[in-house]
């Protein structure tokens, strides 16, 4: 469709002469998806009602406990500087944002009264504000008011330099404006299409200001609440042992009637998927677990018990090996990874080049994860409209010894290429996981037929995945040549996804390792790329820099994309719980009931 088309459609749907449903099926004619179609109206300040979630309960309580089983561990329960979804899932127990996301890409309200659109003055039509009315009658779990204040704080808090937050790029240069006690205004910097991102979904959380504001800046870390939260959400803390176990109560002031269905929750930490899996599908001893990153063929032979089944959320997560930008193992001014540094090897683009050629996706995705995979070569795959027709992949060891013979990388007596001084030996980290470590072991295979060395190195996810400034191996260091892991996408639009390839999000110790732009990439245009695309109100024309974000990152191969990993839950058969792919797991955990 010619993009003139698309904006006469799109004004006939604004003006009323289009149904909304009809756009949608128009769209969905065309090869895109219903969400996608929606979001493609809300940048254009057409906003859906409420989304709705199915749920049968008639009155708060009775359902006993629900127990989920997490094999990463939460370690704190604030999600600002929560950097896993470990720690974002968990802290959305009791944390809620002003909307969230269903698993159509439709905006679900939380704590916000009504979606802003245009019709009803919460959008203003230069794309530079957004004016949101706060639910009223919401109380904290101290039994105090949730007002425009704590909206108004959360901002400043997640904002500040000094904190280090992990959603510091969503909140720092946004003004918040009280407009009464229960409105408040977002005013953007400039021209602004996703004009959701602030304030909804893993990103979004509102905190308490009497209880946050004492632990401002720099002394954010300190806060107790940190391990004790004061929220709004539907289950209050009763207990937390970081690295272990949450358990909570339902909070009998929750602000949603005959919710949440059960008594009390209880989120079990640690061990592995394999062992979860069977929990869940083959005993039935839990209700719901998370993230089974287990072969296919063993969650086939535990659904087989009858107890339990495997459901699948599709979205934009990703599975993906990082080859380091800088030195991990020499420091510069004090700090190993510095980006004032390079790495002896991968600053090489042909060497980036055989890597990407000796990873076998095809054969990881059909033989280890199946169900589990989709193998790409994006780094962004959904929306369908954001994902790239430019790239592609090839697995061919032949082709690897090539490119590195003819950039002067030459065998040596031990079998091992080297150029100069520097060897092509590499630390290929990641978490301990079964599927993961099968795969590290396909990598090296093939790389030693090309005269590369891997070392092979898993870390337990919970430090892997952790947040202790003092531990050398989590992700967010990086201390290793190689990495691979998961990253989520928790949001229908890229925007905050993407951000973390930008130069200013680069991890390192002046922000205490919390940014996001682990690998340290950067690249002039990608950044400009980015800015223009944070200010693009035309939905084809930010489509197609999204595309060209992705096509450079991918591109220079500093980032091998494995699969797009749909989310995938172990359920208990009688448990209905509310997912999704754009959202937190427990991003609607009130909605949950169990079936009679």
């Amino acid at each position: 469709m010619q993009e003139r088309d698309l904006r006469a459609l799109i004004e006939e749907v604004r003006e009323g002469k289009l149904p909304r449903r009809s756009f949608i099926q128009r769209m969905v004619g065309l090869g895109l998806t219903a969400p996608m179609a929606s979001m493609m109206l809300m940048h254009e300040g057409i906003a859906q009602t409420q989304a709705s979630i199915p749920y049968k309960p008639t009155k708060r309580g009775g359902g006993g406990t629900l127990k989920v089983l997490y094999w990463q561990a939460a370690v704190h329960l604030n999600p600002h500087y929560a950097g896993g979804t470990k720690d974002q899932d968990a802290s959305r127990v009791f944390y809620e944002p002003l909307a969230g996301w269903d698993t159509e890409g439709n905006m679900l309200l939380k704590l916000a009264a009504e979606v802003p659109t245009r019709a009803n003055g919460g959008l203003a039509a230069d794309g530079r504000s957004v004016t949101w009315k706060l639910k009223r009658g919401v109380k904290w779990h101290d039994g105090r008011d949730f007002t425009a204040d704590d909206v108004v704080f959360t901002a400043a808090y997640a904002g500040d330099p000094a904190a280090s937050m992990t959603t510091i790029g969503t909140y720092r240069d946004i003004k918040v404006v009280k407009l009464d006690s229960h409105t408040v205004r977002v005013e953007f910097p400039r021209p602004t299409p996703f004009w959701g991102e602030a304030f909804t979904g893993a990103v979004g959380p509102i905190l308490p200001k009497h209880v946050f504001e004492p632990f401002m800046g720099a002394k954010s870390r300190d806060n107790p609440a940190n391990l004790k939260p004061v929220g709004t959400g539907p289950y209050k803390i009763v207990d937390f042992k970081p690295g272990d176990i949450l358990r909570a109560e339902a909070f009998k002031d929750y602000h949603i009637p005959n919710q949440p269905f059960f008594d009390a929750l209880e989120i079990k930490g640690g061990g592995d998927a394999t062992s979860a899996a069977r929990a869940v599908l083959q005993t039935a001893e839990y209700d719901l677990a998370w993230n089974l990153a287990v072969e296919d063929e063993i969650l086939k032979r535990l659904e087989g018990a009858g107890k339990g089944r495997m459901e699948f959320y599709a979205g934009s997560d990703i599975e993906f090996v990082m080859l380091n930008v800088t030195d991990p193992w020499n420091e510069v001014d004090g700090e190993r990874g510095s980006i004032k540094s390079k790495h002896p090897a991968f600053s090489d683009k042909a060497v980036r080049e055989a890597m990407s050629l000796l990873v076998d996706r095809k054969g990881i995705g059909e033989f280890i994860y199946g169900r589990g995979a989709v193998v790409t070569s994006n780094f962004l795959n959904n929306p369908p409209r954001f994902r790239s027709g430019n790239t592609s992949f090839e697995f061919n060891i032949d082709k690897a010894n090539q490119v590195l013979e003819a950039a002067g990388w030459k065998k040596g007596s031990d079998g091992i290429r080297a150029k100069g001084n520097v060897k092509l030996k590499f630390v290929y980290q990641t978490s301990v996981s079964g599927p993961r470590q099968k795969c590290q072991a396909i990598i090296k295979d093939a790389c030693t037929k090309a005269g590369i060395e891997l070392e092979l190195k898993s870390v337990v996810a919970s430090v892997f995945f952790g947040s202790d400034a003092a531990n050398p191996d989590t992700y967010q260091k990086f201390w290793a040549d190689m990495q691979m892991f998961t990253t989520t996408m928790t949001q229908p639009d890229p925007q905050f996804f993407m951000e973390q390839f930008t130069s200013e999000q680069a991890s390192q110790k002046a922000n205490k390792w919390s940014s996001r732009n682990l690998v340290r990439w950067s690249n002039k245009e990608y950044d400009d790329t980015f800015k223009a695309a944070q200010v693009e109100l035309d939905p084809v024309k930010r489509a197609a820099l999204f595309i060209k974000m992705n096509d450079l990152v991918v591109g220079d191969k500093h980032v091998i994309p494995l699969f797009a990993r749909p989310r995938p839950y172990g359920i208990v058969n009688k448990l209905k719980p509310a997912l999704s792919a754009w959202d937190s797991a427990t991003g609607s955990l009130s909605y949950w009931y169990r079936d009679a």
